[in-house]
Order: structure tokens, then C-alpha cells, then sequence
């Protein structure tokens, strides 16, 4: 009985000493995963909606387009949100961004814009005075236009996005995370503009921020956009 006593003053003695490094080590290991926002689709199963944005040789050669949506209908609780696109390099060749309801023969936007830098750029429907219905969905499109007679030669990339209501629940608790964590509520929520545009306004007050850099990048991974998500790794450089 004195054997066994002793034993297990032993054991339990080791497991007190071990329990700090196993609490620490656990502690590190969430702090880790927290810093990666997690987006979970609300619409799983519905159609890809998405259209990749890849030069096919003609026009700019080398070109890739990518606008920052899911591949499926994304969601947004905003009117007039910013709608965010990747390009891989600056080109002289003009581009084109359209938005269209479903159900509508006339896009509520056709604007050309310049290309003037590689990165993520934006597209700012409250400036473009565009606002969005609700429950209704729309589709938007980036193309480089190299030949206005010959379309067949665009680069483009397209998506989708509908306007639903704002949840109240959502809404507080991404006040109560504060900013930078606000995008990990929107995206949990499915919410994939509303955390993809507050994660963006944070990078472009902090542009040399490397942990908001990654968190945008694990999400457009998330959705299988890697050149996008490669620009933010390296430091949108």
C-alpha cells in the first residue's frame, strides 16, 4: 500500500508540473487558429456562379482577373456595397465592370475603369449612386476589353451577389467584437462581401499589416481564389 501510495504522489506531482506547458500549449494553438477567419457558405449545393478571369493568349497576355466572390452567390446586407477584384499586373487595355439583376436585360452598371497598379482594386457603388434590391440577385462582372468588335477576346471574371436583410443578432455581435474582428463574425455568418469589405477598409488603413494581409488570404483561399490570395501572402507586393 506504501508502494502504491508513493506511486501515485509521483504521478499526479508530474501532471501538475506538465499541466502549465499542456495549458500553454493549448492557449498558443487557439491564438493561432483565431487569427484565421472561417467563411461558411449559407447557400451549399446551389450552382457555381462564378466565371474564371484568366487571359486565353489574346489581348493582354499574362492578364488574370479575379473578383473577391465565392463560388456561389454571395451575400451582403449592404445597399450600396464596395465590390473588391484582383489584378495581376497594370495594362493599358480598358476595363469593364458590369452589374446586372437576374432577371434584367439592362445592367444597373457598365463603367470602364483604368488598371494602373497590380493588386486588389474596388468598386464603389455608393459613389456610382447603384443600389442593390433586396433579395434579389445580381451578377457582376470585370472584363479587360482588348477589341470592343471582337469580345470573344475579354478577359473576364464574374460573380454573384444578393442583398439580404440584416440579422440584428449578426449585427451586434460584430459591434462587440470591435473592427478587426467584425469580418470573422461576417464570414462565419456567410456574409462573404459585408467580411471581405470591412477586412479590405482595414488593409487599406494598414497596408504593411501582415496579419490582416493573411486573414484576407485564407479566406479568398477558402473559396478557391489563389492568385488573389497569393498577392496578400506576399505582402501585396
Amino acid at each position: 500500500m506504501h508502494i502504491a501510495s508513493t506511486f501515485s504522489l509521483l504521478c499526479a506531482a508530474l501532471l501538475f508540473l506538465q499541466a502549465p506547458a499542456v495549458v500553454q500549449a493549448q492557449t498558443t494553438s487557439s491564438a493561432g487558429s483565431a487569427g484565421t477567419f472561417v467563411y461558411k457558405p449559407p447557400l451549399r449545393g446551389a450552382p457555381a456562379r462564378r466565371v474564371g478571369g484568366a487571359t486565353r493568349g489574346t489581348g493582354d497576355s499574362g492578364l488574370v482577373l479575379q473578383v473577391l466572390a465565392p463560388d456561389q452567390t454571395g451575400l451582403t446586407t449592404q445597399a450600396q456595397p464596395t465590390l473588391y477584384w484582383y489584378a495581376s499586373k497594370a495594362s493599358n487595355t480598358s476595363i469593364e465592370v458590369t452589374l446586372i439583376a437576374d432577371s434584367a436585360e439592362v445592367p444597373v452598371l457598365s463603367k470602364n475603369l483604368a488598371l494602373t497598379a497590380a493588386g486588389v482594386q474596388s468598386v464603389d457603388l455608393e459613389k456610382l449612386g447603384v443600389t442593390l434590391q433586396p433579395e434579389t440577385d445580381y451578377e457582376w462582372y470585370v472584363s479587360a476589353v482588348s477589341d470592343t468588335d471582337q469580345r470573344s477576346k475579354d478577359v473576364t471574371s464574374g460573380g454573384a451577389i444578393r442583398r439580404v436583410a440584416a440579422d440584428p443578432v449578426i449585427r451586434a455581435r460584430a459591434e462587440a467584437a470591435g473592427a478587426t474582428a467584425a469580418p470573422g463574425v461576417y464570414a462565419e455568418a456567410g456574409l462573404w462581401y459585408d467580411a471581405i469589405a470591412a477586412l479590405s477598409r482595414l488593409i487599406e488603413r494598414n497596408p504593411a499589416d501582415a496579419r490582416l494581409r493573411a486573414q484576407r488570404a485564407a479566406l479568398l483561399e477558402q473559396v478557391g481564389l489563389p492568385k488573389a490570395a497569393e498577392f496578400d501572402r506576399a505582402g501585396g507586393s
